[in-house]
């Protein structure tokens, strides 16, 4: 696949909520996943179960209600970038958030194999 078309199907997916459907499809098997910040776990996660492993925790725990996707921003011929809008509440207590996040992806041989997300700490 190329950058373009990976950059698409990536929010494609996103938009149509089968992000972790296009894990294998688009990730190299040991992609890297880098957050801004830990969330307990440390802010790396390596290969690409370990990433479904961190959409699996999300949904466990967060109930979303709304958002958008923008993009793909593509730089280059390796990189993209994707901005998320979100709405929705925490299954624990039930509190309401509202997150902003831009996500960086890496692609090399026709597979992400790094992202890293950028948002408000």
């Amino acid at each position: 696949m190329t950058l373009q078309e990976i950059a698409n199907e990536l929010v494609a997916g996103c938009r149509e909520d089968r992000a972790r459907q296009n894990l294998r499809k688009l990730y190299a098997d040991d992609a890297v996943s880098v957050e801004a910040m830990d969330m307990g776990n440390g802010r790396e996660t390596n290969g690409v179960a370990g990433i479904d492993g961190k959409h699996q925790w999300w949904e466990d725990n967060h109930t979303i209600t709304g958002g958008k996707v923008d993009g793909p921003f593509l730089h280059g011929d390796d990189r993209f970038a994707v901005i998320f809008a979100m709405q929705g509440s925490s299954k624990a207590d039930g509190k309401a958030f509202d997150m902003n996040e831009v996500g960086i992806y890496h692609v090399k041989n026709g597979k992400i194999v790094r992202e890293e997300f950028f948002y408000l700490t």
